[in-house]
């Protein structure tokens, strides 16, 4: 078995391509999505939907910006939490050893 380092390097780990939302309502609001865009490609026409849909990917490329931004902090945060509980556990230890604690 790889270890997600090594997957990482060979650009095998794509979590952006593989996360669905556990959220309860996730699926039912995305079948909703579908289908007002088709109510709405019809009502408009395609050259006007066209130039909608232009629009709906500069709203999704801020977005996936956004998240892509919250995703790197939310990893730093993390990864700064881990190294401060580290050296607290080692401030701890030593106060155990020294009969301190």
């Amino acid at each position: 078995m790889k270890t997600i380092l090594e997957a990482l390097y060979r650009g095998q780990l794509h979590p952006d391509e593989t996360i669905v939302p556990s959220h309860p309502e996730y699926r039912l609001l995305s079948r909703q999505v579908v289908a007002q865009t088709e109510q709405w490609r019809d009502r408009l026409g395609e050259e006007a939907f066209r130039e909608l849909e232009a629009y709906f990917d500069l709203c999704d490329s801020v977005n996936n910006m956004q998240v892509e931004a919250a995703f790197q902090h939310g990893f730093r945060l993390g990864a700064n939490l881990m190294i401060e509980v580290s050296i607290k556990r080692e401030e701890w230890l030593q106060d155990v050893a020294s009969g301190l604690s």
